[in-house]
């Protein structure tokens, strides 16, 4: 089962006088990653490099920015798929020191800082969440509503029109129980939208 991570973790590693400043953090998507990474850039603008890799929900990215291909963001997004993460965006700053590291130095610089950040980080099981929606009449909205908080189930969206429609999602696991039990306790009156 993949992993993610509870919050941010940090390292600092100096090598040959370059500074390589490591943050693994959860992330939901890569918008988020690329806007956490454009405020890493505004943070450090006298930093030669800002490299990071993502895995987030079948997404991947491996950013070098600058440094030899290959250097950077792939060794760095190997120690995230090494580690069984997913939702992780881990990113490295790095401040030049002035001496060539050649690649091999590089790909072990970038390797240890995300690999000694991880190794502070908490981790904890990944569950795939289920996204259901259903439209009822306006008598069982509270009624749902008590279901969903009872079944630990977050409320994603709601539209109030002819009926309500309500967005949730749950551990995957979970949903086929939780459905079951809304459609006999709802006597027939929710009706079930696809979801993508």
């Amino acid at each position: 089962m993949p992993h993610t991570l509870a919050g941010p973790a940090h390292a600092e590693l100096v090598i040959r006088k370059s500074r390589f400043i490591c943050c693994v953090q959860p992330v939901e998507d890569r918008a988020q990653a690329q806007a956490l990474v454009a405020a890493l850039r505004a943070e450090h603008p006298q930093a030669a490099h800002v490299c990071w890799a993502l895995l987030a929900g079948g997404q991947s990215a491996a950013v070098d920015d600058g440094e030899p291909g290959g250097t950077a963001g792939l060794p760095m997004l190997a120690v995230l798929r090494h580690q069984d993460l997913d939702a992780v965006l881990a990113t490295v700053v790095r401040y030049w020191g002035g001496t060539k590291l050649g690649a091999g130095g590089l790909v072990r610089a970038y390797t240890d800082a995300v690999a000694t950040a991880l190794q502070g980080a908490v981790k904890l099981p990944r569950r795939r969440l289920a996204h259901l929606r259903c439209r009822l009449p306006y008598a069982l909205e509270g009624w749902l509503r008590r279901q969903l908080a009872q079944a630990g189930a977050t409320l994603d969206e709601v539209e109030h029109g002819d009926e309500v429609q309500l967005g949730f999602s749950l551990p995957e696991d979970e949903a086929p129980a939780l459905k079951a039990a809304l459609e006999d306790g709802g006597r027939g009156q929710l009706v079930w939208d696809p979801t993508d």
